[in-house]
């Protein structure tokens, strides 16, 4: 979808197809017309923002081969759909029985991530609506927190200083800019805004900049005013943010909401808790450890999970989300006299582990529960002053 800032200029707004299984290039093109057309469809609106997951081997494939990429362009404009922001996060494998840890390899410390996320900065640029100002592609913030050292931090920069000259390069060659965003997420050595003014200092902003998952920064605790403060004040541009929204557990130790919590417990993806305790933030690096683990969290104030729920609908009580924090993070954003960024991912990898009963059944389920979130996005951008264009 696509919003019109009060000050004229264009929002977009997608949801990212890192829910739907594929792994080639044949299969990301039956994603489109299996999921993403039907969801525009059932939106009601004439074209749709997709916020395309590119695995490795089809990012490669489709960088040396003109002939595919407009096949692929082609595929998208017949289906009334649109690429202007790539998730590059997950570089393989992202539905594979068991993700967890892996879904950080190859970090920036290693030249595979460099290479992968140029070969979608070259995709990304052909893809564009001729009428986008920009591309933009989130990115995983450096590494998993361990290990880390001065030798591996100064290989991230490295590839981070060579993945910028890359994007001007290819700017100058194509004509189109594409931005490449940092995504802090717990348990990584960017977890937090304040992380990323500690780390990403001196990176050049013209080309990089951070990706704001919503869900992250309510998992950790973070205060949205004072998050976009220091963003502001260390000249970091949000390059996307991601719309999503976390878990929330208003009482840990209370049984009934302990069941409910062993239901989202799962084997594929990491699901980071954390509790503030006073100025401590206790942390555990998946649920179950959280939960029952040798050194499970004592569950005296409200925990944060890392588990993207849909936005439309709460979960079951007692266990509730944090979608009310994105209102005031959305204002931040989008409330001022200038968008601080022109590019919004609903962030959905999470509906096909949603607990029994919660997650769709079936293609319809999910084609209705994905237009559902996104219409959910619309009527809150809305009510913000954007109109829908």
């Amino acid at each position: 979808m696509r919003f019109r800032h009060p000050d004229g200029s264009t929002v977009h707004v997608a949801y990212c197809t890192n829910v739907h299984p594929a792994e080639d290039v044949d299969g990301l093109r039956e994603q489109l017309r299996r999921y993403a057309a039907p969801v525009r469809s059932a939106l009601g609106v004439d074209r749709l923002g997709i916020g395309l997951w590119l695995p490795a081997a089809a990012a490669a494939r489709l960088a040396a081969d003109p002939a595919a990429l407009t096949v692929f362009r082609q595929d998208l404009e017949r289906l009334g759909l649109e690429v202007v922001t790539l998730n590059a996060f997950p570089y393989a494998h992202f539905h594979a029985p068991v993700v967890k840890h892996a879904v950080y390899h190859p970090d920036w410390t290693e030249p595979d991530r460099l290479a992968y996320t140029l070969d979608c900065a070259r995709v990304l640029s052909v893809l564009l609506p001729d009428d986008a100002a920009r591309g933009s592609i989130s990115t995983l913030p450096l590494a998993w927190r361990t290990p880390w050292s001065a030798e591996r931090d100064t290989a991230a920069r490295d590839h981070l200083g060579r993945l910028a000259d890359g994007l001007r390069a290819l700017a100058d060659e194509t004509g189109r800019t594409v931005r490449t965003a940092l995504e802090p997420e717990p348990g990584c050595v960017v977890e937090t805004v304040a992380d990323a003014v500690t780390h990403l200092g001196g990176i050049d902003t013209d080309v990089l900049g951070l990706c704001l998952d919503t869900c992250h920064a309510a998992t950790s605790f973070e205060d949205p005013g004072a998050a976009l403060a220091a963003l502001e004040q260390a000249a970091l541009p949000v390059v996307k943010a991601q719309v999503a929204a976390a878990l929330h557990v208003p009482d840990p130790q209370d049984e009934r909401t302990r069941a409910a919590l062993a239901d989202f417990v799962e084997d594929r993806f990491l699901h980071q808790v954390r509790e503030q305790a006073g100025a401590t933030l206790l942390s555990r690096d998946d649920l179950p450890e959280a939960l029952s683990g040798p050194d499970p969290l004592p569950g005296d104030q409200p925990w944060r999970v890392h588990f993207h729920v849909p936005l439309h609908a709460e979960p079951d009580p007692p266990l509730r989300s944090t979608r009310d924090s994105l209102r005031p993070t959305l204002a931040g954003l989008l409330g001022g006299p200038h968008p601080r960024t022109d590019h919004l991912e609903l962030e959905t990898y999470t509906w096909s582990v949603l607990p029994p009963g919660q997650r769709p059944g079936d293609d319809t389920g999910l084609v209705a529960g994905l237009a559902a979130e996104l219409g959910w996005v619309r009527d809150l951008l809305t009510d913000l002053s954007l109109e829908v264009l």
